[in-house]
């Protein structure tokens, strides 16, 4: 080989140059591979460089996979030592309450066995006083019923004087209270696994922590994906029973005054704070008299300042006044298991019913305007639901807790729309509770199982209302709808026509944007009985 084919970028040799390459022009000769040898050893180098660099990477991800072993055996010790502890105070829990269960239940017996010697002797006494005397009466002459009146006269005299105890001393009220509930869910909750997928070299450190952080001390930084701002306004409470603090909470609300109004179901009570979080008032008292509380849910606050409280256990509502004052109730002897409680615009008293499963509307004097739901799946059916808002249309917003979705109705209760499935995902719930609508209309709905807040968008909530309310007169035209994903620019005007539309699948145009909001096509000229049908026209859905 004495030459080297540039364009072939191979050696060849003499016959060649003259042959099949001799259209290839630049032939170099090859006196010395130095120029080619260096160039190679160039290479070489480039790529033996990062051999060290791979030898570092290799080494740290297995000492990372090392640690992530050894930081889960931890996580595993420390799960199981946790619940030990747990399991170890309930079965200390258990024998305290067994151990007083048995002095409680012991002194009681004392007691009423001591009554019954008292009345088993005096039933003696009696008894045999009875017979003799009964004996002589009917056996004996008139000298032994003379010696018998003397000797049992003042016997018997006695007898029917003396006191006994026939009232009993103690009662047989001996029972076990607990409300797990709240403990379950505290259960269901406790723990969490901390992790995130963040990684040193794609991760940039902000904030006004920085300037304070000390090189060397052990600092503690918070990973923030979500693009909502969620800063906390101002916390308020800790647990504990004495104002201010909290076992159990469960409705809260706020008034036109300025205050937040929250329910303590396990304390019993409801608690009155300033806007600014300063503790203003506790009112409550256990029992299930009229004005006294049992357990406290949803609470609410209608014009006039009344703090309105569904009592779960007394089933009823109470009504105080702004400092606290009782004032009367209602519903009892129709609710089963109030639980969420909400005021509409026209004074009305919306109460959730958990265990029955529906909802009561009441006039403030307590008489019932309507009521609409059973237990089920369906569109006006609930499966335990929880908590319920007013918005700003004085429509009805239930939160669905085992069917997993948000349901909304009008003032009558006619069912307009719902949203939500079961799951993890943006729009999803698992059991949600709690429900509000601010001032904007937004649906802010707490979804417990997943411990998050979510707030559906738009699109959500205008494509159910419209496919309810526009177009739930042509459900006979079932298949001759298409539903386009494009850019919001949603507005409160509805410019969709009476045109005949009804649900299909079809996919979104290649060309579309990210998925955000909702363009109706509807066929203007569509019937019944599978005709051919135009092309689509399309026309914005600003539901």
């Amino acid at each position: 080989m004495e030459f080297y084919c540039e364009p072939c970028e191979t050696a060849m040799c003499r016959e060649c140059t003259e042959g099949e390459r001799r259209e290839h022009r630049d032939h170099r000769a090859l006196r010395d591979g130095h120029q080619h040898k260096a160039a190679l050893q160039h290479q070489l180098d480039a790529v033996r460089a990062r051999l060290p660099q791979l030898a570092a990477a290799v080494g740290l991800v297995a000492e990372i996979s090392r640690q992530l072993g050894q930081r889960r055996a931890e996580a595993e010790a420390e799960i199981g030592s946790s619940f030990e502890e747990l399991e170890a105070a309930l079965r200390q829990r258990r024998e305290v309450l067994l151990r007083d269960l048995e002095a409680t239940c012991a002194a009681k017996q004392q007691v009423l066995e001591a009554q019954l010697e008292v009345l088993r002797q005096g039933q003696e006494s009696i008894l045999s006083s009875c017979a003799f005397t009964e004996q002589a009466l009917h056996h004996g002459s008139a000298t032994e019923v003379l010696l018998v009146q003397k000797q049992m006269g003042e016997r018997l005299r006695e007898l029917a004087a003396r006191p006994f105890p026939e009232h009993p001393h103690e009662n047989a009220q001996l029972e076990f209270h607990a409300e797990p509930e709240g403990l379950r869910r505290s259960i269901q909750n406790l723990g969490a696994l901390l992790t995130t997928s963040a990684t040193a070299h794609t991760t940039v450190a902000t904030g006004e922590g920085l300037r304070q952080a000390v090189v060397g001390q052990p600092c503690s930084l918070s990973r923030k994906e979500n693009p909502i701002e969620d800063e906390l306004i101002f916390r308020v409470g800790s647990r504990g029973r004495e104002k201010g603090e909290f076992t159990n909470l469960q409705g809260i609300s706020t008034s036109s005054a300025g205050r937040i109004v929250v329910a303590d179901s396990n304390n019993q009570c409801v608690q009155v704070f300033s806007n600014e979080g300063q503790f203003r008032l506790r009112f409550g008292v256990r029992g299930r008299s009229p004005g006294q509380l049992q357990r406290p849910t949803g609470v609410s606050v209608d014009t006039n300042g009344d703090i309105i409280v569904a009592d779960y256990d007394n089933r009823w509502v109470s009504v105080f006044s702004p400092e606290g004052k009782f004032k009367t109730k209602l519903g009892a002897g129709r609710l089963m298991g109030p639980k969420g409680v909400a005021v509409d615009r026209n004074g009305h008293i919306i109460v959730v019913d958990n265990k029955a499963c529906c909802v009561f509307i009441f006039q403030p004097n307590g008489k019932l305007v309507a009521r609409f739901g059973s237990r089920g799946t369906a569109e006006r059916q609930f499966a335990g639901p929880h908590f319920v808002a007013v918005n700003n249309k004085n429509e009805i917003v239930v939160t669905d807790f085992h069917n997993h979705s948000v349901k909304v109705y009008n003032a009558e209760g006619e069912f307009l729309f719902k949203f939500g499935s079961h799951g993890e995902g943006n729009g999803q719930f698992n059991a949600p509770t709690g429900v509000a609508v601010d001032s904007n209309g937004n649906i802010i709905v707490a979804d417990w199982g997943n411990s998050r807040i979510q707030v559906p968008t738009c699109a959500c909530k205008h494509l159910l209302r419209h496919l309810c309310l526009h177009l739930h007169r042509h459900l006979h035209l079932h298949r001759h709808l298409c539903l386009h994903l494009h850019t919001c620019t949603c507005t409160d005007t509805c410019t969709c026509t009476d045109t005949c539309a009804c649900i299909c699948t079809t996919p979104a145009p290649a060309q579309t944007p990210a998925p955000a909001h909702l363009y109706l096509h509807t066929y203007p000229q569509c019937r019944p009985g599978g005709a051919a049908l135009p092309p689509p026209h399309p026309i914005p859905a600003l539901l």
